[in-house]
Formats: C-alpha cells, sequence, structure tokens
C-alpha cells in the first residue's frame, strides 16, 4: 500500500480511483471497479469487529437495517444511479419477454 498526505492508494488488479476526506471526521473512500471501500485506519477496524463480536443478534440486525437505510438514502440523493423503470427492470427479469 502507497500512501500519499490525504489519499491513500490501494495497488490491485482492477481500476482503483480515490478521494480524499472533506474534513478531518471523514475517512477517505477508493473507488475499486464498481465498489466504493471505505479506508479507515486498522485500530478502528479491530475495534468495530470486536464491536461486532459482542453485539446482541438484535443489536446487529438493527445495524445492518441502518447500514441498508443509510445506503438508499445516499442512493437517493446522488439521482438513483443505474436505477431501471419498472418496463426496463421486468424486460430484464423475463430475459426480454413480455
Amino acid at each position: 500500500m502507497k500512501s500519499i498526505p490525504n489519499v491513500t492508494i490501494v495497488f490491485t488488479m482492477g481500476s482503483v480511483s480515490s478521494e480524499p476526506a472533506l474534513d478531518h471526521d471523514q475517512h477517505d473512500v477508493i473507488q475499486l471497479d464498481d465498489e466504493t471501500v471505505v479506508v479507515l485506519p486498522i485500530y478502528e477496524y479491530r475495534r468495530l469487529r470486536a464491536l461486532e463480536r459482542h453485539a446482541s443478534a438484535e443489536d446487529l440486525e438493527a445495524a445492518e437495517a441502518d447500514a441498508v437505510l443509510e445506503g438508499h438514502r445516499e442512493w437517493v440523493a446522488a439521482g438513483r444511479p443505474g436505477a431501471m423503470s419498472h418496463e426496463e427492470f421486468m424486460a430484464e427479469l423475463l430475459g426480454g419477454r413480455q
């Protein structure tokens, strides 16, 4: 891994781009192929893993639901990139038959 001030770049076989954090409360993100990935210090990753191990099943389920809802809100705020109309979706689902 190569580090440049305020930007972390991970070298992989896929395509990679990076975006520095806008303020000190955010983490850098990179675009790894079609996936947006958050770059965070290893101690934060370990802390999150420990919290996950100690959380109840109900807490994990609530956190998963919160994460899905937050992702949906970000997708809507971004203008719903990649969204399909009902007709497009049904055509894809039915393999072009309607």
